[in-house]
Parts: structure tokens; sequence; C-alpha cells
């Protein structure tokens, strides 16, 4: 539990410093050019297609909603393949031990995600009207069909999950970083309150400081999950 919260931190703090432009430009350069398998690339790019025809191509409050949804998906679909993978190699020491990384991170990120879309559902419940079966239910359906992706391609092939994943965040990014630079200064006159927000241990002063965070955020599950894929290159 300290290692993990040791990682945690460490990754709040990261996610500060992504804030300056420049560390972010290096930090996202360092898994730009990561070349994705055609499997991982073609859902990924039905899954982003199929959420552009649902929400638009533009992003907005009640897309994100939708994207924090699926987002924090995969996480929890790795952490369930990994428990079923560890029943099976429980006596493979290195192989439990790789395991156990990738549900560490899995298990942070799961956290950090459900902040995002606790937060953002509130924040998209203030801007607009929300629409069950558009906002509520063709997410969970999404999140339903990612999830068993996620998993069935975990448990054959580690790297496709992963790279699957990248793909998404890598979108996530994009979306949040046009959102940021095309509503800046009224985001800024936005303020923000959320009890589940500061329960997490973050306090940004308004819209624009949180939404700047969670795009940090997404980068850093995409350099993580690539960072995961190059020791498994490695084995």
């Amino acid at each position: 539990m300290e290692t993990e919260q040791n990682e945690r931190q460490e990754l709040e703090q990261l996610s500060r410093e992504l804030v300056d432009e420049a560390v972010l430009v290096e930090y996202k350069q360092t898994y730009d050019n990561y070349h994705i398998s055609f499997i991982p690339s073609m859902l990924g790019a039905v899954l982003v297609f199929s959420g552009n025809l649902v929400y638009g191509k533009r992003p907005s409050y009640m897309k994100f909603r939708a994207v924090e949804v699926i987002a924090r998906v995969p996480y929890h679909s790795w952490s369930s393949a990994a428990y079923t993978l560890l029943t099976m190699f429980y006596s493979n020491e290195q192989k439990a031990l790789k395991l156990s990384e990738v549900s560490q991170f899995s298990r942070i990120a799961q956290d950090n995600e459900t902040m995002h879309v606790v937060v953002i559902s509130k924040l998209a419940c203030l801007e607009h009207r929300v629409n069950f079966f558009v906002h509520t239910l063709i997410p969970m359906i999404f999140a339903f069909f990612y999830f068993w992706a996620s998993y069935i391609l975990y448990l054959i092939n580690r790297k496709y999950s992963l790279e699957l994943n990248y793909c998404f965040e890598q979108h996530a990014f994009d979306q949040y970083n046009q959102f940021l630079k095309e509503n800046e200064e009224a985001l800024k006159g936005k303020p923000i309150e959320s009890e589940f927000l500061s329960w997490y241990g973050r306090n940004p002063t308004n819209q624009y400081d949180f939404f700047m965070g969670v795009r940090n955020d997404e980068i850093i599950h995409r350099n993580m999950s690539a960072h995961v894929l190059q020791g498994l290159k490695k084995k």
C-alpha cells in the first residue's frame, strides 16, 4: 500500500508539472511515435468514430461525460484479467510480479478516472440538460463492450489491450487540449466546487485548472501504457 501511495503522489506531482507547456511537450514526445498494431488501431478508430458520431467531433461537457465513463473501463478490465491470470499462473513468480505491477497502475488509474467522471458529470449537469438515453445508457453500452474487448485482448495478448488504451487516451488528451484552447477565458471565469474533488486531493481554483489537470492525467495514462508496453518488448 505504501508503494502504491508513493506512486500515486508521484503521478499527482507529474500532473502538476505538466501545466508547464515546455514540460508537457517534452513528456508527450517520449511516446508520440509509438507504432500501434493493426488490431488495436482498428478497434480504437471504430471507438473514436462511434463516439464522434453520437456526440460530435468537437469537445463538450457531455462528450467528456461519455468519454470518462468509458475511459476508466480498461483499467478495471486489466485488474480482472490479471486476477484471472494470477489464478492460473500463481506458481510463476516473475509472471506474478509483472501482473501485479500492471494491477497497481490499474488501481491508481481507475481512481483517477473515477474522479474525472464524478466531477465532470456534475459540471455537465450544470451546463446542459442530461438525456438519459444519449448521455447515460449509450456510454454504459460502450463501456460494456470496451470492458470485454480489453479483457479478452489482455488474456490473449496484453500488448493489444494496452495499445487500444493508448489510442483512446491519445484521443481524450487531444479533446481536452482543444477544449482548453477554445474556451480558456470562459473556463477561467467558472468556479468549481466538488466534495469528491476535495476528497481526492485536488483543489483547482476554476474549471480551467480542473480540465488542465484532467488533460494532463490522460497523457500520463497514455505514456504509462506505452511504458508498460516497452517492458513487455524487453521480456
